[in-house]
């Protein structure tokens, strides 16, 4: 038995080689226009593959088919072209690098571990997506959204199977990400898409989930912000340049229930050019009392990020935020567990009296080197941390990353990468656990979708 189910697996596998990744079932039946919308959006402004996602940064997006291809999972449990709309499926991402440093990368983020091959994430996801092209009637959907691997430690919200992390420092974990579901309603304004659950930060160019990201690793400055929101997110379109997002949450990384819980709000807005070449998205991803609680942060976060088309091959995303917190921890929130080789920086730091804060800046810049298949992507970013409440040192950081994507086919990738980052105070030494100001780490994960 279990050898019938892997050859259908493979033989799947192989069957689904070729299949276009555009060819989503919310966006496979609605008309094209001349232009290339589907009548209720604009064009996409980039090409998906080989980039990431065809369109700029502020999900969700009403109007833009959001379904998932059918991938092999899904095809091989019935449910390719179902009319329930429910997809399941995942891939893996498994990702090595060599490094200056001996025995941890941190601060760096997704490839923490130097000199070692490592799982970073396996994801089983669960699914359905409302569609938001057609204004007819009210829809509904959901996301689950399960990992497994090193990278559980950047998602994981306090109070949800945290003591994995916070209380023994494990390096490989689970964690469910996302728990969500959703109600579209096509009737207000031009639509309006409610979100309820466990949820990612909306405000990033970057994002946990690998195939959803430019390059293997991770800005510096993407590393110490928030990463998940548990509470309730509004999406309203006021047309197909506008969009709004409002919402409620209990604060970075951690569930209602826990003891560190804060009531937070969140204010976004989205906004692109007639000819969809620009794109401006930001506003306050996080506010509230703001006191960090019970040895977790409480951050709070102004975000904006502006995106730019320079031609068909080559666009950039930059991405600027300020984040602070009230009488913070130096290193933020405390893992109680034991110091391991991968990070050491365990235990509750000194306390900032005041207000503690950080500011951030990233710019993406890519060339696409050929069709659906290769590009390049060009990253610098700063991160100022003066008083050590995100990273442990009192110091101003930056990284330089050159990375080239490659997509065998639509299901396997490869993201190879040289990078090299600096602290620049001359006492500050937070790399490969406290003893080097640089670190130059060569790196490549792979990428199978399932």
């Amino acid at each position: 038995m279990k050898r019938r189910l892997l050859t259908s697996l493979i033989l799947t596998l192989s069957l689904s080689y070729g299949y276009a990744q555009q060819d989503t079932a919310a966006g496979k039946n609605q008309p094209v226009t001349v232009d290339g919308s589907n009548g209720r959006s604009l064009p996409s402004p980039l090409s998906s593959p080989p980039f990431p996602s065809g369109e700029w940064v502020g999900s969700p997006l009403i109007g833009v088919p959001a379904d998932a291809p059918d991938y092999p999972l899904t095809k091989l449990l019935g449910l390719a072209k179902s009319k329930s709309r429910i997809k399941i499926y995942g891939w893996i991402d498994i990702g090595g690098n060599f490094s200056t440093s001996k025995n941890s990368n941190a601060p760096t983020s997704y490839n923490l571990v130097p000199n070692r091959v490592v799982l970073d994430q396996a994801i089983l996801r669960i699914e359905r997506q409302p569609n938001t092209i057609q204004k007819d009637h009210a829809d509904w959907g959901f996301v689950v959204d399960n990992i497994y691997g090193t990278d559980y430690r950047y998602t994981l919200a306090k109070g949800i199977f945290s003591d994995q992390l916070l209380k023994k420092n494990n390096l490989y974990g689970y964690d469910p990400t996302q728990v969500y579901g959703m109600l579209y309603l096509p009737k207000v304004a031009d639509g309006l898409l409610i979100k309820v659950g466990r949820f990612i930060s909306p405000a990033d160019i970057e994002a946990q989930w690998a195939p959803d990201n430019y390059l293997y690793s991770h800005s510096l400055m993407f590393t110490v912000d928030p990463y998940t929101f548990t509470g309730v997110h509004a999406t309203l379109r006021l047309n197909e340049h506008w969009q709004l997002a409002v919402g409620a949450h209990a604060g970075n990384d951690m569930a209602p229930w826990s003891s560190s819980a804060s009531l937070n709000g969140l204010a976004m807005v989205r906004w692109v050019s007639s000819n969809n070449r620009n794109s401006l998205y930001g506003g306050i991803n996080s506010l509230g009392k703001g006191y960090y609680k019970d040895a977790h942060d409480n951050l709070q976060m102004i975000v904006a990020t502006w995106g730019h088309k320079f031609s068909e091959k080559v666009h950039m995303n930059t991405e600027a935020y300020y984040i602070w917190q009230h009488d913070a921890a130096v290193g933020g929130t405390a893992i109680e567990g034991p110091g391991k080789d991968w990070y050491m920086g365990t235990g509750l730091g000194n306390t900032i009296p005041g207000i503690a804060s950080a500011v951030g800046l990233v710019n993406y810049f890519q060339i696409q080197l050929s069709p659906k298949k290769d590009y390049l992507s060009i990253r610098n970013d700063f991160l100022n941390d003066p008083q050590g409440n995100r990273t442990g040192f009192t110091t101003m950081y930056t990284s330089h990353t050159i990375g080239w994507v490659h997509h065998f086919n639509n299901l396997i990738r490869i993201r190879p990468e040289l990078r090299y980052e600096k602290a620049w105070r001359n006492d500050a030494t937070p790399y490969d656990n406290g003893t080097h100001n640089d670190q130059f780490t060569a790196a490549m994960d792979l990428i199978v979708r399932f």
